[in-house]
């Protein structure tokens, strides 16, 4: 199965955080399935870092070594299709980062791995 993380997915795999349910975990550790990551999620990082809102313990370069390439999690490249489907998206969630997520997996027809239920409201199937 084709799984995009979503960006707090993403953290909790890689702080190994309680809050990542046991499905979750398990689907990402399922080497059956091939697991991505959009630009959007470490750009929701990088500038949550900046305005002060997360702090990693390690350099930016560093997470996105540790938790991505290191984890064998591909990169889903932004492509021209997946903006083309935020000018349509209904504004069921407002989050810019979680729109484009939600565009990529319906254009892709990707599972998305997300605890935020508001993503529900979309064609996407939301796994958790």
């Amino acid at each position: 199965m084709r799984l995009l993380l979503d960006t707090h997915v993403l953290i909790w795999f890689y702080l190994d955080d309680p809050q990542l349910n046991p499905l979750a975990r398990s689907l990402i550790g399922d080497p059956a399935n091939a697991i991505f990551v959009s630009p959007a999620s470490h750009w929701e990082v990088a500038i949550k870092i900046r305005t002060g809102n997360y702090i990693l313990r390690v350099p930016f370069r560093d997470f996105i070594r540790e938790a991505i390439v290191d984890n064998g999690f591909a990169n889903l490249a932004i492509e021209p299709q997946h903006s083309e489907i935020l000018t349509t998206l209904p504004l069921h969630h407002r989050d810019p980062f979680d729109r484009m997520l939600v565009a990529q997996a319906m254009a892709e027809s990707m599972a998305i791995i997300s605890a935020d239920a508001q993503l529900d409201a979309y064609p996407v199937r939301r796994l958790w």
